[in-house]
């Protein structure tokens, strides 16, 4: 999984009733966008994460290719 600042991670809810979790990459801390990720939260709070296989990655679309 490789991440950059801005993109969302969005972790899927593990049982019924609970819903997904998504949160924004703040900062990158693992090598050419690997995990750990500091996330902020939709309620403003900051975490470390290491994503597991129920997360998945929005990537944003940079400037650059929305130019091209």
């Amino acid at each position: 999984m490789r991440a950059s600042k801005g993109d969302h991670l969005v972790q899927h809810g593990r049982v019924v009733g609970q819903h997904d979790q998504e949160s924004e990459v703040v900062e990158v801390l693992g090598e050419k966008g690997e995990p750990p990720y500091r996330v902020r939260f939709q309620d403003g709070h900051e975490a470390i994460l290491s994503p597991g296989p129920d997360c998945q990655v929005q990537h944003i679309q940079r400037k650059s290719e929305q130019q091209r």
